[in-house]
């Protein structure tokens, strides 16, 4: 290994035991765990996110836990400042930070580094919003593909999110996105990364496992369960559905069923079948990060094959 201190990815679709084997590891090595997941950010919503248990993160220090408000929004952005500020500081404490989750944006923002872009500008988009009601989208995206071809080939006339935010880049910058997406620098991380993705030999196996998954959620327990979490966080009074952080897998399907749209059997399997989808997506950022070492999720306990190959790279 280099001068620089290595750190460890466990990354992995939903329920893959990315937890255990991070604590196993843990157990061996003196280690703190910073948690990869853009729903465990948000405090009051435990059960719906598999949140570690309190004896879990009593068990190993956890960091990027509990840390907003469900009403607040974390943006890769901050993920990458913060981790990059944990990891130099677990490793100067001597132990091996494990960068523990399945939010494959966050891994892909930490190791590619970030898009030069500007900002949401609310006048800009209430504008290019206006114009559109009166133009309609295709004719928007007619406009794009003069400023902006390479763009605009590859949306739909209809994308109408994706042509707003790319004619905002062009109004705040003067500059086509596309442009701007080439001027990137790929970022050295000041660390070494070992990356390990639990993926499964047999999806419907892990099917099978998303699915007990979240009918645990929905059981009756001491500390309630997917329904009461969601009903507290509906009296609040000042959440919604548009929010982030309601929009989480289980989240937004319990909401519906509260709100009486959808009876209970609709939002289990719609609940299990959003988590199928999600484990999918993970699965496809998985098979585009060419340097991890994979590790069949359904096979032996993989801590072993980890911690041996952890060593090796700590000499």
């Amino acid at each position: 290994m280099g001068s620089k201190p290595l750190a460890v990815a466990i990354m992995g679709p939903t329920a893959s035991g990315k937890t255990a084997s991070a604590l196993a590891i843990a157990a061996r090595i003196q280690s703190e765990i910073i948690s990869v997941d853009s729903a465990l950010v948000y405090r009051g919503m435990d059960i719906g996110t598999a949140k570690p248990s309190k004896q879990e993160l009593a068990a190993v220090p956890h960091h990027l836990i509990d840390i907003i408000d469900p009403l607040d929004s974390y943006s890769v952005a901050q993920f990458r400042k913060d981790t990059l500020r944990l990891v130099d500081e677990i490793s100067a404490r001597g132990k091996l930070p494990l960068l523990v989750g399945g939010t494959m944006l966050y891994f892909k923002g930490l190791a590619d580094g970030l898009d030069d872009l500007p900002g949401a500008d609310p006048a800009v988009r209430a504008a290019l919003d206006e114009e559109a009601a009166r133009l309609g989208w295709p004719a928007m995206h007619a406009r794009l593909a003069a400023i902006d071809p390479e763009t605009a080939a590859r949306l739909a006339p209809a994308d109408s999110q994706r042509i707003q935010r790319a004619l905002e880049i062009y109004t705040l910058s003067g500059k086509a996105m596309s442009e701007l997406l080439a001027l990137r620098d790929k970022t050295e991380l000041p660390f070494d990364l070992l990356s390990f993705a639990l993926e499964p030999s047999d999806r419907a196996v892990l099917h099978q496992r998303i699915a007990r998954r979240f009918d645990i959620m929905l059981e009756e327990s001491p500390h309630g369960n997917l329904i009461t979490e969601v009903e507290a966080l509906r009296r609040r009074g000042d959440l919604h559905p548009g929010l982030p952080s309601i929009r989480c897998v289980g989240y937004r399907q319990a909401w519906e069923y509260l709100d009486g749209t959808i009876d209970y059997s609709t939002m289990r399997e719609t609940g299990i079948i959003a988590t199928r989808q999600l484990a999918k997506r993970q699965l496809t950022w998985l098979r585009s990060m060419p340097e991890r070492v994979v590790i069949d999720c359904l096979g032996a306990d993989p801590a072993p094959i980890m911690l041996a190959q952890i060593a090796e790279r700590l000499g």
